[in-house]
């Protein structure tokens, strides 16, 4: 060991008292720190950027299963509209009738154990939230069928078989008022709408008979489906809606989700706090050189 020393030799007390003022956090002070600061930040990326949603209905099937958990792109919409094929999560309108009733929460440890899921964006969905696939956007006309049975958007058929797997029989003449018919009247999108269908033709509820849904009440872009594990695969726009011919008249296109001025900033308040608290723990260095196991 090498002691620093005055100018007389001596050792100086003033260079060991703050060599022993840089020790360690203890780890049963810092662990609590870092649960704070990972709670906060998981709040705020499933505010802000991400939100894991469940499936609680077949509507989607065979794309997305019961108990399936999709990863939602918050922000993605923020900086531009979105695309026809995507799979979104909306809130639904006063029309939208929930396809599975939401079973309220029975005793002090369900309700908190669903707070904090809600809060870190691992709950139940609510009432109003769905999930479908956007088939046409402000302006395009959309109907259902051409001769062999498929959905037209600006006069162009859509093959849908590689993610429907269960339409809706074509014999059922169309209703208004439920979705059980394939078939359904050439609608016109308005401005700010988008018309979305689900893949299992027959069991969803969708804008056949419960109408178009705002733009504005889009919550993100499911991308991924991240559990089971054994489910795992991410959510592409199909080929077929890049054959979709443009619509036939110009429009002022969809209403632009207006973004959240002060997401960014305060998403980096955890993540910098994070960095801090790793950084004056000595640990940043440990962390650095840990490897991922293949």
């Amino acid at each position: 060991m090498v002691q620093a020393l005055d100018d007389s030799g001596a050792a100086d007390p003033w260079r060991r008292r703050t060599r022993r003022g840089k020790r360690q956090m203890p780890l049963w002070q810092e662990l609590p720190l870092l649960l704070i600061v990972a709670f906060c930040l998981a709040v705020l990326i499933r505010t802000f950027l991400l939100q894991a949603f469940f499936i609680p209905s077949g509507s989607m099937e065979d794309t997305l299963l019961v108990g399936d958990r999709v990863v939602v792109n918050k922000v993605v919409y923020n900086v531009r509209n979105p695309q026809r094929g995507e799979v979104v999560v909306f809130r639904g309108t006063d029309q939208w009738v929930p396809q599975v009733d939401a079973q309220p929460p029975t005793g002090f440890a369900d309700k908190l154990g669903r707070t904090v899921g809600d809060l870190i964006g691992v709950g139940r969905p609510g009432e109003k939230d769905f999930i479908k696939r956007v088939i046409a956007l402000p302006g395009d006309r959309v109907s259902c069928c051409d001769d062999q049975g498929r959905v037209l958007v600006n006069g162009t058929p859509l093959d849908e078989s590689a993610y429907v797997l269960r339409d809706s029989p074509l014999e059922l003449p169309p209703n208004p008022q439920e979705c059980r018919s394939r078939r359904f009247e050439e609608i016109v999108v308005p401005p700010g709408q988008m018309f979305v269908l689900g893949d299992h033709r027959q069991v969803s509820q969708d804008a056949r008979c419960q109408g178009t849904v705002p733009i504005d009440n889009v919550v993100g872009r499911a991308f991924a489906v991240v559990w089971p594990s054994d489910r795992w695969h991410s959510l592409p726009i199909p080929e077929t809606f890049g054959t979709v011919a443009p619509p036939p008249t110009a429009t002022d296109g969809a209403a632009p989700v207006r973004p959240t001025s002060d997401g960014g900033v305060v998403l980096l308040l955890p993540i910098a706090a994070t960095l801090s608290v790793l950084a004056r723990s000595g640990r940043w260095r440990s962390v650095g050189q840990r490897r991922l196991l293949p």
